[in-house]
C-alpha cells in the first residue's frame, strides 16, 4: 500500500499531539497520518496495577501509546522555560515561554486541574530557598500543574478524540522502518508491515524510548547529531512526613548540587507526593525504575518518592552515551532477574547488600512490591554512588529525615534523551523536510516544553507550506 500525505508525524507522545492539533487547527484540509508503535489510549492498560506482577507486554503499555511514556507517570506540567529541555537555547527564553503558555492553555481546555503549585506561598518558598543555599543547592522556582496519572489518562482521551474528529489519521502498533530519503529531501516513510506513506514533511517525535531507534535511523540517513547528556540515578523512597513542607508548598522541588567530591551535578526530577514506585520496560525488555501519584485519595499512598540524577557529560571518543546508560540498566536487570533493585539507605551507606530480612524490619515499607533487596555498588560506578551519597546528605539539611537508615533507593533510573539532534530553529534536520522534536532527539526532558515543542514545529510546517 501507497499513500500520500501532507504531514506525517512519528510518534504520539505530547510533542506529535500537540504538533497534530495545531497544524489542523491552523488548516482543517492538511492530511496528516501519525504512525506509534503503541496502542491507542483506551487499550493502554497495564496489567501489573492489578495483579502487581509484570507480564511482559509487548510494547509496553507504560511506555509506548498515545500520549508517550511520561504522561502515564505522574503527569506534571512544569510551567516555567527553566526547566524541562533546551527550547529557550534554540527558539529564544521569551518565545518558550509563550509557547508553554499556549500549549497550557490547550491542557486547560482539555480538563488540566486549575491549580498550580509554587506560585501563592512566598515566605514558605523563602524558607526553603535560604536552607537550600544553606546545604549548596539551588532551587530552581518552577510553577507545577499536576495532572495526575489517571487524570492525565482523561485529558489524553479528550485529545485523541479531537484529534480523530479533525481528521488526523493514527495508525497504532505499527513501527517505522524506515525513513525515505532522495537528494537531501524526505520523502516519507516505510512501516514494519511493508506499506509505504509519502509526505514532503515528515516529523520524528519519538519520546525517551524511541531515542535509540532514533538514533539508529540517524546513522542510517546521514542526520547530524551530538553526544548529549547522560543522567542515570536512582529513585528515592520516604515517607510524606519527611516531604511535607517542600510537597504542600512547591509539590515538586526542584534542586541542583555539584558534589563536593568530584564537582559532578546532580538533580532531583519527578516528585510524586503520596504516590507508588513503578517499572517501565523498554525495547528488549528493559526494566527501569520511575513514578507515579494520583489525584484520587483512592490511590494515594503513605510515601513520596523522587529521583535523583547524575548527569554526565563525555568527551571524544565515546558517543554513545545512550548505550552507557542501558548497560548499567541492564546490569541491575542482570542481578534482579528482570526486576529493579531495592537498598535501604543504611546499607548503601555501609557498603553491604539489603537483604530480605532486613527490608522487612525496616520501617518503611516498599511500593514497589516486586523490587529485589540488593546491593546497588555492584551495578553503579564508585563516582555515581559518591554522587548519590553526598546528594542526599546535602537533601537532609533541607528536608531532615531524607538520609534516615530507613530511606530506600531504587535502581536504576535512566533517562534515555541523550541522542542530541541537530536542528534549526525551525527543528529541521540536515534532511530537508525531516524536523526532529521533543526528548528522543534531546530537545526537551518533560511533558510540557515538549507540548510546546509541537506546538513550535507546527507552525514552522505551515511557514514552508505558504498554507
Amino acid at each position: 500500500m501507497e499513500k500520500n500525505y501532507d504531514v506525517i508525524i512519528i510518534g504520539a507522545g505530547p510533542g506529535g499531539i500537540f504538533c497534530a492539533y495545531e497544524l489542523l487547527e491552523k488548516n482543517k484540509d492538511l492530511k496528516v497520518l501519525m504512525v506509534e508503535k503503541g496502542r491507542p489510549i483506551e487499550k493502554r492498560t497495564c496489567p501489573k496495577r492489578k495483579t502487581k506482577v509484570c507480564v511482559g507486554c509487548k510494547p509496553c503499555s507504560i511506555t509506548t501509546g498515545f500520549a508517550g511514556a511520561g504522561a502515564f507517570s505522574d503527569g506534571k506540567l512544569s510551567l516555567s522555560p527553566d526547566v524541562g529541555g533546551n527550547l529557550p537555547e534554540i527558539l529564544g527564553y521569551e518565545e518558550t515561554k509563550a509557547l508553554i503558555h499556549e500549549s497550557d492553555d490547550i491542557y486547560l481546555k482539555f480538563g488540566a486541574d486549575t491549580r498550580v503549585y509554587g506560585i501563592d506561598k512566598e515566605k514558605e518558598i523563602r524558607e526553603i530557598r535560604r536552607e537550600a543555599i544553606n546545604a549548596n543547592l539551588k532551587l530552581v522556582e518552577c510553577p507545577i500543574r499536576h495532572l495526575g496519572t489517571e487524570e492525565g489518562y482523561k485529558i489524553y482521551s479528550r485529545l485523541q478524540e479531537a484529534l480523530a474528529e479533525k481528521g488526523v489519521e493514527m495508525l497504532f502498533n505499527t513501527m517505522v522502518s524506515e525513513i525515505l530519503v532522495e537528494n537531501g529531501h524526505v520523502r516519507g516513510v516505510v512501516t514494519d508491515k511493508g506499506d509505504t506513506f509519502l509526505a514532503d514533511e515528515v516529523v520524528s517525535a519519538v519520546g525517551r524510548e524511541g531515542a535509540d531507534w532514533f538514533k539508529d535511523k540517524c546513522a542510517q540517513i546521514g542526520i547530524e547529531t551530538t553526544p548529549g547528556t547522560v543522567d542515570i540515578g536512582v529513585r528515592v523512597e520516604v515517607r510524606d512526613e519527611v516531604m511535607q513542607f517542600l510537597n504542600e508548598n512547591l509539590y515538586e522541588a526542584k534542586l541542583i548540587f555539584y558534589t563536593p567530591t568530584f564537582d559532578d551535578k546532580v538533580r532531583t526530577f519527578c516528585t510524586n507526593p503520596s504516590g507508588e514506585v513503578a517499572t517501565e520496560y523498554y525495547e528488549g525488555g528493559l526494566a527501569v525504575v520511575n513514578g507515579h501519584a494520583y489525584k484520587s485519595q483512592d490511590y494515594k499512598t503513605s510515601n513520596t518518592n523522587f529521583a535523583l540524577l547524575v548527569s554526565k557529560n563525555f568527551t571524544k571518543p565515546f558517543s554513545t552515551p545512550i548505550e552507557y546508560g542501558r548497560k548499567i540498566a541492564e546490569l541491575s536487570n542482570m542481578l534482579c532477574g528482570g526486576k529493579i533493585l531495592v537498598q535501604t539507605f543504611g546499607d548503601f551507606k555501609r557498603g553491604r547488600r539489603t537483604t530480605e530480612e532486613r527490608l522487612c524490619r525496616n520501617n518503611l515499607i516498599p511500593t514497589l512490591k516486586d523490587a529485589v533487596p540488593g546491593d546497588l555498588s555492584l551495578v553503579f560506578p564508585h563516582r555515581i554512588m559518591v554522587d548519590i551519597a553526598e546528594m542526599i546528605e546535602a537533601l537532609d539539611k533541607v528536608t531532615p529525615g531524607i538520609a534516615s537508615d530507613e530511606t530506600l533507593l531504587y535502581g536504576v533510573e535512566v533517562k534515555f534523551y541523550s541522542n542530541k539532534v541537530v536542528v534549526n530553529k525551525d527543528f529541521e534536520t540536515s534532511i530537508k523536510g525531516l524536523r526532529a522534536i521533543g526528548d528522543g532527539a534531546g530537545v526537551t526532558r518533560g511533558l510540557q516544553q515538549a507540548s510546546a515543542n509541537g506546538l513550535s514545529v507546527a507552525r514552522s510546517i505551515i511557514k514552508s507550506m505558504g498554507k
